[in-house]
């Protein structure tokens, strides 16, 4: 769906909710009485509510027709006394039906959003009084929760100062990780490089060595900012420049440097040919194949990465290394939001139902629903001896499956990785060491805006049409100039080329919101 459309669809929604609710139906609950913390509603009756999710895609969810059946369901009802009804949207379609579902005369109890208070699928519920705020709820119900949730993570669910949402967030926003094939570095005799100019050196040799492809990249330079995040200038960051909040890619300077680098990386072979149509198959592909030495990905896939490519190279060793630096020490890649999925309750919930389900939300941060969400079922998928638990790990595509939708209803967790599971795995210690020792020295920050600048919609080729990615106009100089369709030294005429093709409008608007503090996130570099 266009952004213009989400914004017809968002000023659809608040006209009628402001119609049907008037300006007094926001539930006036009083004030929440403090409860012992850890424990549960003394009541024997279970708190039964309804909660429109998303599927996730999931095979095992897509096929199931009675989600408050399956076994899994019922075990997590057990565990948290509550008796659930549950309705599986599916994730391609939901931020289109998800606001069809909110504009009905009822709704569920709890909804979940792909993002925070101001996502699309939202689509102005928010504001339209459709939720409860739950500040002073969550502290005195959900005291584990409201410990466990990053700041940055509260923010992103909040409007106007209060909290509405409760999110499941990243502990670590830094994600993506720069690979290298270890047993060709081994053979080239380098050490692991630290700069731009020694990772090329590296590239070099790996071509020496005949690896066909040193650097892989794919099109419109997904996980292949390597280079970008060195200079500081992805094209899809913000930052403060001369009193003025503008897009990286506006550090001219910075922006040339790095196109040059790609330039050279080309001319010697070093990346592919046809480096700016290399779909996500082809990528994974070539490095699966065992013809990629060096690569950008979602750290999360490394034990992945080692299984397919062992498969196809046996004794090739894959790691995660540290991103090489720029000429002022920055590198890595853009952080992440800190909110990937967050939770809201409906405005009409009574008082017991509320504290029944922030108690459900508060259970989701304990150590047994770590158990039970990565491990499953005492006696059925693991054992436990003495403390040590053997996983019964998923050996067909329908056990993976089964996994994966289990997982699916740990609708509050820190999403960064499961740990749990992790340190049972060959090579998890190596998963676990990168995310926690390498990529937080690493990750560049940017000025953020929820919900997102109005511009953007009446320009759509000078925004991010995908998270992570450069406006497409962008996209499409540096690839002409990384090819010499284009010389480099005319990035200045691109930077006017956009303040004059509405860039001005967008800088104007990112400005205003920044000075008068309206919706905006501050990441900071790791």
């Amino acid at each position: 769906m266009k952004r213009a459309a989400y914004f017809v669809l968002a000023a659809a929604v608040i006209l009628l909710f402001c119609y049907l609710a008037g300006s007094s139906d926001r539930l006036a609950f009083p004030s929440p009485q403090p409860a012992q913390e850890g424990v549960k509603d003394s009541s024997p009756q279970p708190t039964a509510f309804s909660l429109a999710i998303s599927n996730g895609a999931s095979p095992y969810a897509v096929n199931m027709a009675h989600p408050s059946e399956d076994r899994w369901v019922k075990q997590l009802e057990a565990l948290t006394n509550t008796k659930l009804s549950i309705s599986l949207i599916s994730l391609k379609d939901f931020d289109r039906r998800m606001p069809v579902i909110l504009a009905g005369d009822t709704y569920p109890d709890v909804v979940q959003m792909i993002g925070g208070a101001s996502s699309a699928a939202m689509a102005g519920s928010v504001q339209a009084g459709l939720f409860l705020p739950l500040d002073d709820w969550i502290k005195t119900y959900a005291p584990n929760l409201w410990k466990a949730v990053p700041p940055e993570a509260w923010k992103e669910t909040s409007f106007e100062g209060h909290i509405y949402g409760i999110p499941a967030w990243l502990g670590n926003p830094s994600r993506r990780a720069t690979y290298i094939r270890s047993d060709l570095l081994a053979q080239t005799g380098l050490n692991i490089p630290r700069t731009v100019d020694e990772f090329l050196d590296v590239l070099r040799a790996f071509k020496k060595l005949g690896v066909e492809i040193p650097y892989e990249m794919r099109e419109n330079f997904k996980y292949a900012d390597v280079i970008f995040g060195a200079y500081d200038v992805l094209g899809y960051q913000f930052e403060v420049r001369n009193g003025e909040v503008v897009p990286k890619f506006l550090d001219e300077k910075h922006m040339m440097k790095a196109l040059q680098v790609y330039r050279t990386m080309l001319m010697e072979g070093l990346i592919p040919e046809d480096f700016a149509t290399v779909s996500s198959t082809e990528y994974t592909h070539d490095i699966e194949a065992g013809r990629v030495g060096s690569w950008t990905a979602n750290a999360a896939g490394l034990l992945d990465f080692r299984t397919k490519l062992r498969a196809s190279v046996p004794g090739a060793q894959i790691d995660i290394i540290p991103s090489p630096e720029g000429p002022e020490g920055t590198k890595g890649y853009g952080l992440y939001s800190s909110v990937i999925n967050s939770f809201y309750i409906n405005k009409g919930v009574p008082k017991e139902k509320l504290i029944g389900i922030l108690q459900f939300f508060d259970w989701m941060v304990s150590d047994e629903a770590q158990r039970f969400f990565s491990f499953g079922i005492e006696g059925d998928t693991y054992t436990e001896d003495h403390g040590t638990v053997a996983y019964h790990f998923p050996k067909t595509r329908e056990e993976q499956d089964e996994e994966t939708f289990r997982e699916l209803l740990w609708l509050t967790h820190d999403l960064t990785i499961n740990r749990a599971r992790t340190e049972l795995v060959p090579g998890g210690k190596d998963l676990l060491h990168a995310l926690d020792v390498t990529l937080p020295k690493e990750g560049l920050g940017s000025i953020v805006f929820v919900p997102e600048l109005e511009s953007f919609s009446a320009y759509p080729d000078l925004a991010s049409e995908r998270p992570n990615q450069a406006p497409p106009v962008i996209v499409d100089h540096m690839v002409k100039m990384i090819y010499g369709k284009e010389p480099i030294s005319d990035w200045p005429k691109v930077v006017r080329e956009y303040r004059e093709r509405g860039g001005n409008a967008i800088i104007q608007e990112a400005t205003a919101r920044y000075r008068a503090k309206q919706g905006v996130l501050i990441q900071h570099n790791r």
